[in-house]
């Protein structure tokens, strides 16, 4: 591989279409020009990402923070590829394993067996290869006789245990992590925090989103707050936590209105 970060944002900038919450009429727009129609764009779109620009180290762990609606996932959606800028650039470097969303990726209607074959051919590897990780992937999974079964039968739970267990297993050089570790049990959670440690020791880049704080201060090396879509600190996960609370504190981290 070249020299270089293994994820670098440049002046990085996303907006989703919104809908209206009420028409804009004519007479609103001619009696009101041009604060209407600066309205009108307004209402047009959410910028979820404003003027973004950071780099990853290959091998560092970097967590980002921030409140709902901050931009967390959608930076983890443009990592992965599965988000374009409207502005802006995003540049990766090796073989990218999202764990973005619950059930990301799957198909509910497969059984476990087969949603683990898509996932690896979905992420550059032959079925060759996939077919020779399958018994481990199942095994810290979990799920036993269950992996024959359709996912549409799987609890949030165990679709949880499922994803990871092939993302950990399939040899990412990227690894995105969004709140995945919130769901299933307190041994599950325990066992997928050894292995993204043991990443960790193996300079795997690794990417976690997480409101668990304390999660962001052990396992990363550095940290972004977002705050309204915009980076506001990268530095010292224990700094930027503690800066990340004095907004809490002091209000001004935004609201918890959802958001990408």
């Amino acid at each position: 591989m070249s020299e270089g970060p293994a994820i670098s944002f440049r002046d990085v900038t996303k907006y989703y279409p919104v809908t209206a919450g009420r028409a804009m009429f004519l007479k609103d727009v001619l009696l009101h020009l041009p604060g209407s129609l600066s309205a009108l764009r307004r209402r047009q779109r959410f910028c979820a990402l404003d003027g973004v620009s950071f780099d990853v180290a290959r091998g560092e762990s970097f967590g980002v923070i921030g409140r709902n609606g901050s931009g967390k996932s959608t930076t983890l959606g443009l990592i992965a590829r599965v988000l374009v800028p409207n502005q802006g650039s995003v540049r990766t470097v090796g073989r990218i394993a999202p764990l973005l969303e619950l059930g990301a990726g799957f198909h509910f209607d497969l059984t476990g067996r087969e949603n683990i074959m898509l996932n690896g051919v979905l992420l550059g590897l032959t079925r060759e290869r996939v077919r020779a990780r399958v018994a481990d992937i199942v095994a810290f999974s979990e799920l036993g006789d269950l992996i024959e079964q359709p996912l549409r039968a799987y609890s949030s739970g165990m679709v949880a245990r499922l994803g990871f267990s092939v993302a950990v297993h399939l040899d990412p050089d990227i690894l995105l992590v969004d709140e995945v570790l919130a769901v299933g049990d307190e041994a599950f959670q325990k066992k997928c925090l050894r292995r993204m440690a043991e990443f960790r020791a193996r300079d795997v880049t690794m990417v976690l989103v997480s409101h668990n704080l304390g999660d962001i201060e052990s396992l990363c090396d550095r940290a972004a707050l977002l705050d309204g879509g915009r980076l506001a600190m990268v530095g010292r996960p224990r700094e930027v936590v503690a800066e990340y609370r004095r907004r809490l504190d002091d209000g001004a981290a935004g609201t918890d209105d959802a958001g990408p």
